[in-house]
């Protein structure tokens, strides 16, 4: 049994990509190639773009989007370029998809549900491909269209006769009660999913120092993961390449090492459908230790990408941790055309803009000896210098010392191994991870601990895991 849901299969077609910017959109409008970003994401989905329209008005119209005149323009240009699909960079009613369609005669496709069709295509993790199908349904159910004309249709195949004459349902309605169910049904399994992938996280990051690598699609996050670690991201040089996140190790100097994570990207107007979906893929973000932002410098909407990604973490509560601002691809930076754009156009700018931020080029390898650095002082935090008094058979703890810290003394008695160092009190939960029986400074390793680093109790939100907050937005 058809259900009458869109195709939204759009590869290998010929399109021409249309907006409507309105004047109070004065960003968009300054801009020199407003429609920049939807071509990057009509390559991304496999389309060629061939021509592109846009028309300023004061608001859309209800039911073709575009003015009258604009769109029989539109429609001589799709006639004369033999487009297959026309694409609008803001998401349209039923009614408008339905008005265009008839007018055009070809396939219409909004912003939604174009990325839904790159991230369907992209989805490769049981979690991803869950994700994707609520979003997908969610935005068809109310685009579904009765693939017959009767009123009549009776239910279950069963043959028209005495006891089964009746009004029965319309198609329509059977179509969108089964999206429905499965929409529940997907919804409880993804729940399980998240569930797990929750207490996954929060295991690995209660035993690691963890740091995530943050950003706008497309700003390098995959290759800067790729140069850092052993590597393994898909990088390319289109949106979303990356849509699952992926965790590797990260060596910050000496023993010293962190678990590095690459996620997706972030986009502005990112479809309503995929926003909690899209946040729950960030649950390595949210648990996060520290935070990498990453912004591609040289692009000139870089100001406003970082905007939308400090936007994102603060909507999903990633805002405990700290920030470390990346500046990406500053050996692109100089003479990069500006027109349109407040991106700053010099390095010494953007310093000035982001005083703590960081420049490299992942491509290169410059300025990660400062990235290190930085990653390195915010895993160990504030330093003490204290005095331990370990067992001497327990020479693994011993080493991990020697090793990690800077021991300015040694010395032993009967039983113990005593050493002066210099620790981080990430040492001492690593030595309590490990089963160490140790005191610090002749105090049991827990008064000590809260004698030297007092911390404040997180808000009882930030303890509840993410898949649960998440429940009112659909997750």
């Amino acid at each position: 049994m058809e259900t009458g849901l869109r195709d939204g299969s759009i590869q290998s077609e010929r399109a021409f990509l249309a907006a409507v910017i309105l004047n109070s959109d004065e960003v968009t409008a300054a801009s020199s190639d407003p429609l920049s970003e939807l071509r990057a994401l009509a390559q991304t989905a496999g389309v060629e773009p061939v021509g592109q329209m846009v028309q300023f008005r004061h608001g859309m119209d209800g039911r073709t989007c575009f003015g009258k005149g604009k769109l029989l323009e539109l429609e001589a240009a799709v006639k004369e370029l033999r487009v297959g699909v026309v694409i609008f960079d803001h998401e349209l009613s039923p009614s408008q998809l339905r008005n265009i369609e008839k007018q055009l005669s070809c396939k219409v496709l909004d912003r939604s549900e174009l990325i839904l069709d790159i991230f369907a295509n992209r989805a490769t993790t049981r979690a991803a491909q869950l994700q994707v199908e609520i979003a997908q349904l969610e935005y068809t159910a109310p685009r579904l269209r009765a693939m017959w004309s009767h009123l009549g249709q009776v239910t279950g195949g069963s043959p028209m006769g005495v006891g089964t004459r009746g009004p029965g349902e319309q198609q329509l309605e059977i179509d969108r009660r089964l999206v429905s169910k499965r929409i529940v049904a997907l919804k409880r399994e993804l729940s399980e999913v998240q569930a797990r992938k929750s207490r996954e996280v929060q295991a690995r990051c209660a035993e690691h120092f963890t740091v995530g690598i943050v950003g706008y699609t497309n700003a390098g996050k995959s290759t800067l993961f790729n140069a850092l670690t052993r590597g393994g991201a898909f990088a390319n040089d289109q949106l979303f390449a990356t849509l699952q996140t992926r965790t590797e190790s990260w060596s910050v100097g000496g023993a010293n090492t962190v678990l590095l994570s690459d996620t997706v990207g972030f986009i502005q107007r990112l479809p309503h459908h995929l926003v909690a979906s899209f946040r729950a893929t960030l649950e390595e973000t949210v648990h996060s230790h520290l935070l990498l932002l990453l912004v591609d410098s040289a692009d000139p909407r870089s100001v406003a990408q970082l905007a939308t990604v400090r936007e994102v973490l603060d909507g999903i509560g990633a805002t405990t941790q700290p920030r470390i601002v990346i500046l990406n691809k500053v050996d692109k930076l100089a003479g990069m055309p500006k027109a349109g754009s407040d991106a700053p156009t010099s390095l010494a700018q953007w310093l000035e803009r982001e005083p703590t931020a960081i420049a490299i080029s992942a491509l290169t390898g410059s300025g990660f000896d400062n990235l290190r650095a930085r990653a390195l002082e915010s895993m160990l935090g504030e330093v003490r210098e204290v005095v331990l008094r370990i067992p001497l058979r327990d020479g693994r703890a011993v080493d991990y010392l020697e090793s990690r810290a800077t021991v300015s003394a040694r010395d032993y008695d009967e039983h113990s191994s005593i050493l002066t160092a210099q620790v981080a009190r990430r040492h001492l939960d690593q030595l309590i991870a490990m089963g160490t029986r140790f005191t610090v400074n002749d105090l049991p390793v827990h008064e000590a601990l809260k004698a030297l680093w007092p911390l404040p109790e997180k808000p009882i939100e930030q303890r509840i895991p993410l898949h649960e907050r998440l429940v009112g937005d659909g997750a």
